[in-house]
């Protein structure tokens, strides 16, 4: 990979967005990669926990307006690339079973900031900045900011950020909840990273079973999240990291999660 870096270490698979010179906007290029390196965190038995961050002063400004410019002019408009590109990364996300961190440490617009959406943990540096960039460059929302941002925030904030495309600074993302933790720039790294590894050495069924209630929680009726919730918890507890879990609780031991 030429854009993205991977690497793993203490269980947590490290995916940096890595171009600086142009505030990693997505190129189709970088748009495989990342589909890339989530696709081997999601399927390497080594990893249980993900975090995703930039590198330069932006996490990802979005799409690459000029491979989109040149597109346009060409006639090949989207060039297929939400069906294509965003739709899967951002399914690689949610899917995953395994928790996914965002490391928030810049400028985060349109279908970059919805990456972070996707996750399910985000922490921002005080100089990060968001903005919902698709309305002022004539665009619906894509990247399933849609579906993300108003599960975070309610409809009517989300509808207000989509629609203004106005950006807004980490502390008024920690206001509004869409991040858990702004924390100074230059802790950045070292607090994501602590954040990964402590998900890592957590109970990954349980996770992953977390996740899936979640989202399907978010669109069902109550008895059907009921029902789905008596079944994940019909496959936690066959684990061994619940059996393990409640005997160190008997013995008022610190339980120690493998991930089965």
């Amino acid at each position: 990979m030429n854009d993205v870096l991977y690497s793993v270490d203490d269980a947590v698979a490290t995916i940096t967005l890595d171009r600086p010179e142009a505030m990693n906007s997505l190129t189709t290029r970088m748009k495989a990669e990342l589909l890339e390196a989530l696709t081997m965190a999601s399927q390497a038995y080594a990893v249980r926990a993900v975090l995703l961050t930039g590198s330069g002063r932006a996490f990802c400004a979005g799409q690459d307006l000029n491979e989109h410019t040149a597109n346009l002019e060409a006639g090949r408009g989207l060039d297929g690339t939400v069906r294509a590109h965003y739709n899967p990364i951002v399914l690689t996300i949610a899917e995953m079973g395994k928790p996914v961190v965002a490391a928030v440490n810049g400028v985060a617009a349109g279908a970059g900031a919805a990456l972070a959406f996707a996750c399910d943990l985000r922490i921002a540096a005080d100089k990060a900045k968001f903005a919902m960039a698709f309305s002022g460059i004539g665009l619906a929302p894509d990247s399933g900011a849609s579906w993300t941002l108003q599960r975070l925030i309610g409809r009517a904030r989300a509808g207000e950020l989509l629609l203004l495309g106005e950006p807004f600074d980490a502390a008024r993302a920690l206001e509004l909840g869409i991040v858990s933790r702004v924390v100074p720039a230059e802790e950045l790294a070292v607090a994501g990273r602590a954040l990964a590894v402590r998900l890592a050495q957590g109970p990954t069924s349980a996770y992953a079973a977390t996740k899936r209630a979640l989202e399907f929680a978010a669109s069902s009726s109550l008895a059907d999240a009921l029902a789905l919730e008596a079944d994940l918890q019909d496959a936690c507890v066959k684990t061994s990291d619940h059996l393990n879990a409640t005997r160190a609780f008997l013995h008022k031991e610190r339980p120690v999660f493998d991930g089965r």
